[in-house]
Parts: structure tokens; sequence; C-alpha cells
């Protein structure tokens, strides 16, 4: 698999591209983490994965929660307060 080269000139085009002014040592600095980085990801292709199911999640996903069932449900929201009117919130008036 072929892969970008990281150099200098590609870091300071992404910068510019990120309106990120960097020094030319950050530029330096950032080509070789980068560098590092990619070199890392390629040892990953080097892994025999011949026999192996993809694994979209370390862990199983299943659904814990229960479905839902309609009750009924007994609460007033109104009973602790003396500004009600009916069934509504009464607040002052606005003029």
């Amino acid at each position: 698999m072929d892969y970008w080269k990281i150099d200098k000139e590609l870091v300071k085009r992404v910068a510019d591209n990120s309106r990120l002014k960097l020094t030319d040592e950050e530029i330096a600095k950032f080509t070789k983490q980068l560098s590092d980085i990619l070199s890392t990801f390629k040892k990953l292709d080097e892994v025999n994965t011949k026999d192996v199911k993809p694994s979209f999640h370390p862990q199983e996903m299943k659904n814990v929660l229960r479905d839902d069932k309609a009750e009924e449900w007994e609460w007033e929201p109104l009973a602790n307060t003396k500004h009600k009117e009916n069934k509504y919130f009464k607040g002052p008036k606005i003029v």
C-alpha cells in the first residue's frame, strides 16, 4: 500500500490551510512526529489478519434496555405551587 510522505512542505501546506502560523522549529518537530505516527501505522499492515473477522466494537453490543410499556402515571405537577389556575401555571401579567 502506498503512503504519503510526510515532509516539511506537506506540514506547511496543512498549516496554511488550517490558518496556523508555525515557526520553522514547530514545522520540523511536527514533521518528525507525523512521520513517526505514520510509520507506526505502517507496521499494522504487516499483521496477518487473513482468518480474523472484522471487529467494529471491542465488546459485543446488545440492548440492555427494557421494552417500553405505557402506564398511567399519577402525578400532579402543580401540586406544590400556589401560582396556578386550572391546569396551568399562573404568571404575572405582562403589559
